[in-house]
């Protein structure tokens, strides 16, 4: 009996060490997690103003979002950015990561340079690029006209609004996916290649048939993250255009922030932002089906 006692009091107070080592994390996710979430989920049936007493309005928010054309025009906005930013991204980070795993003169000063604009704040980063675009004394302008072209209206254009905030965009965030490639080539077994050009395999047919095969993983990684990261669009156009001209450039997060800060209608704001949520999700979910049937395929 003195046996089973003691064993019981050893359990009751391993389980009691276990349940306090877990509290912080559970606080944590109650706190900071469940709680916004379900919040969230239950404003999107109310009008809140923040002032005013909340009023139940059903699915009103649902149906209003339904049938708002600027919202949807937000959801065009931020795809035609990352039908942009994502290619360009890729390309010019594996790109990047394949010159950086050569042996090039001053390598780690290289490696330190292009990813310092990710550690840079996003304000000073997209204030810069809003001076080297500006129409009359900007940089890029001052050089075309130098050489005989004509200025280009990078953020006053409808057309060419997007495409410039996504080059810029691309030029802030290509340092942490040019070392997430790095890092994937590195892990490369450098007998494969060996193995290859005994074959007499190109330097084209190595990196097809070799590299892109083995760092496959990362390149949908960083699909992912770049897919989530330009969804989250918010602070290069509030600055740089703050969603013109001509709303060309209001991103989703955009019209979720003036929803929700601007009109403060936080009902209708928490709406949208579920509503976008799952987008996110939904394109995530189509985005690792469809790597994964590549890879059976």
């Amino acid at each position: 009996m003195m046996k089973t006692s003691i064993h019981k009091t050893q359990k009751n107070r391993q389980q009691g060490a276990a349940i306090k080592m877990v509290s912080p994390y559970l606080i944590h996710l109650a706190v900071f997690v469940l709680f916004p979430v379900l919040f969230s989920i239950f404003l999107t049936f109310h009008q809140w103003n923040i002032i005013s007493p909340m009023k139940y309005t059903g699915l009103d928010n649902y149906l209003h979002l339904v049938n708002d054309r600027l919202f949807w025009k937000a959801i065009i906005n931020t795809l035609f950015f990352l039908v942009i930013h994502i290619p360009l991204q890729l390309v010019v980070a594996l790109f990047l990561a394949w010159l950086l795993n050569e042996k090039i003169i001053l390598r780690p000063f290289f490696r330190a340079s292009f990813f310092m604009p990710v550690v840079i704040s996003g304000v000073v980063v997209t204030t810069m690029w809003q001076q080297l675009y500006g129409l009359e004394t900007g940089v890029l302008n001052q050089l075309l006209t130098a050489i005989g072209l004509s200025r280009v209206e990078w953020l006053s254009h409808p057309a060419m609004a997007m495409v410039s905030i996504a080059i810029m965009a691309t030029w802030k965030n290509v340092g942490l996916y040019t070392i997430l490639f790095l890092v994937g080539l590195q892990a490369v077994p450098q007998s494969h290649y060996e193995a290859a050009r005994m074959e007499g395999a190109s330097p084209w047919q190595q990196f097809w048939y070799i590299t892109l095969p083995a760092i496959n993983p990362t390149i949908f990684m960083v699909f992912v993250l770049s897919t989530i990261g330009g969804f989250s669009l918010f602070i290069e156009p509030y600055i740089m255009t703050d969603g013109g001209p001509l709303n060309a450039t209001l991103s989703a997060m955009l019209y979720i922030y003036r929803q929700a800060f601007g009109y403060y209608h936080m009902g209708y704001a928490a709406t949208l932002g579920l509503v976008f949520a799952l987008l996110i999700l939904l394109v995530v979910a189509i985005q690792k089906r469809y790597v994964e049937n590549t890879e059976n395929a």
